[in-house]
């Protein structure tokens, strides 16, 4: 198990502290890009161990009486069907479900805006899905003149020809399900607005990563680059800062490209070119604050950079991404001096897949200790090493049989009478649902299932690439699991 190396708790009061900051500035009105993820943030709880994957929500919490949520989400990625690949699921349902949980820990999302909308037709039914659940619903189309006639940009014919959101308090976070839903837009386009009525109001950005006050090769900024090299983002010295300030911090290309156009539209809006001088300006982001052991630090970002070079490498084989884009990873994990041998689960999973001849997957359990699970006639690999796994935190023997062989030959026989399926070994849902039944009987195995819970933030690699619904398996509980790039 990884070292703890980040202060969640200093996180969250030094981030709220920074944030209300801002609100001040601003003349108490302040639109908040947020980037990221509001809920499950699991590559900060990798690269920072220690982080709370739903610390953002936390931090909105403690602003809950002076903030409400706006959501953004592109016309042209509903069109697309894009999707949340850690999830599996497409924006559309990603948004329902993120507006579903901020509810229900008492924030108010007030409003929805279908950006770049221009009529299409998946996006109007999802407009219309929204109002018939009783959204309001706002719609923004392309701003006349954007990037370079800030002139047009900043007229009723440009941002002006956006409908003006409706917002009440001081606070006003913009985010969406995924890169490219047009929150900055949405943001500038609300600062015309509220100028237009004699508000002061202001502009931030919120981004974990790349955290700029650490150094540009530092390993967390390095998973960064991995982690988006799909969008080709790149971190840099920020120059514009180290101009301005003669102080070295970190941003990224997208950022620093955009900048100079930002602070124009921001200075014609507000009247006055010296708001921000750099893109670390508008950034509120507090995490470097709140690591407290960067060596811990260095090696969880290490590991998350081995891992993101086998998820490249198998999104190339499954035709996801282009070759150049997993040449980009493991050029960064080659130049951190790192290598997938630096991942102690590979090489025993290799090496079982290879005695047997059969696909296998090694767990790392919380001590340092690793087990094999092979696949065999009853169970798959996924199913066989949870297995394994759980009986050895519980300090079972082996042969001890968890699940009676009757009940397996009961559920092979319905696999493979009656639905008919190729494969009528247990996979790992159906184990697990199996042995649910058998703990209402048996004790044994009812101590058994509590270990599930001691392999949250354990390590994993698979011989070859599993299924989506196994990897969501996976995720839930908690399991950090890679593959080798081949087919089974």
């Amino acid at each position: 198990m990884m070292k703890q190396g980040f202060n969640n708790a200093l996180y969250v009061e030094k981030q709220t502290a920074r944030i209300l900051e801002r609100i001040e500035r601003f003349n108490n009105k302040l639109y908040l890009e947020f980037g990221g993820k509001l809920f499950d943030d699991l590559h900060a709880a990798r690269v920072l161990p220690g982080f709370d994957p739903n610390v953002k929500t936390k931090i909105l919490q403690n602003l809950k009486d002076k903030c409400e949520i706006i959501f953004c989400i592109s016309a042209g990625d509903i069109e697309k069907n894009k999707m949340r690949a850690d999830f599996g699921i497409n924006y559309g349902a990603e948004l329902l479900r993120l507006i579903k949980n901020l509810r229900g820990l008492g924030l108010l999302v007030s409003s929805i805006v279908i950006t770049q909308f221009t009529e299409q037709p998946a996006a109007l039914i999802f407009k219309n899905k929204l109002e018939r659940l009783g959204e309001k619903v706002y719609v923004h189309k392309f701003t006349k003149g954007y990037p370079n006639d800030v002139n047009l940009i900043v007229s009723d014919e440009g941002y002006g020809a956006n409908p003006y959101i409706e917002t009440t308090r001081p606070l006003v976070v913009v985010n969406a399900p995924g890169p490219g839903s047009g929150k900055l837009a949405t943001c500038l386009s609300q600062l015309y607005h509220e100028y237009k009525r004699g508000i002061k109001a202001g502009y931030a950005k919120f981004e974990t990563f790349p955290v700029w006050n650490l150094p540009l090769k530092h390993p967390v900024n390095i998973a960064y680059e991995a982690a988006t090299a799909d969008l080709k983002d790149r971190n840099m010295i920020d120059y514009f800062h180290l101009e301005a300030y003669g102080v070295s911090t970190v941003n990224y290309n997208r950022d620093l490209e955009i900048f100079p156009v930002v602070k124009n539209i921001l200075a014609r809006i507000l009247g006055d070119d010296k708001i921000y001088q750099s893109p670390t300006d508008m950034g509120v982001n507090m995490v470097g604050y709140a690591i407290e052991d960067d060596e811990a630090v260095q090696k969880a970002a290490q590991q998350e950079i081995i891992r993101r070079y086998f998820k490249v490498y198998c999104d190339y084989k499954q035709g996801r991404c282009d070759l150049d884009t997993a040449h980009r990873v493991e050029i960064l994990m080659n130049d951190m001096g790192i290598s997938p041998a630096d991942r102690a689960v590979v090489a025993k999973a290799r090496a079982a897949a290879q005695k047997t001849g059969r696909h296998a997957i090694a767990l790392q359990l919380p001590d340092g200790t690793l087990t094999v699970g092979k696949e065999k006639s009853t169970l798959d690999a996924s199913a066989a090493v949870i297995m394994n796994a759980i009986k050895k935190l519980a300090g079972l023997a082996d042969p001890i049989k968890l699940i009676s062989p009757a009940a397996i030959e009961t559920i092979q026989s319905l696999k493979r009478d009656t639905l008919k399926a190729e494969a009528t070994r247990l996979n790992l849902e159906e184990t697990l649902i199996a042995l649910s039944f058998s703990a209402t009987t048996n004790p044994t195995v009812e101590y058994v299932l509590t270990m599930l819970k001691e392999l949250r933030g354990c390590e994993a690699h698979a011989s070859a690439m599993l299924d989506e619904a196994e990897l969501q398996i996976y995720r839930k509980l908690g399991i950090n699991i890679t593959c080798d790039p081949e087919y089974l």
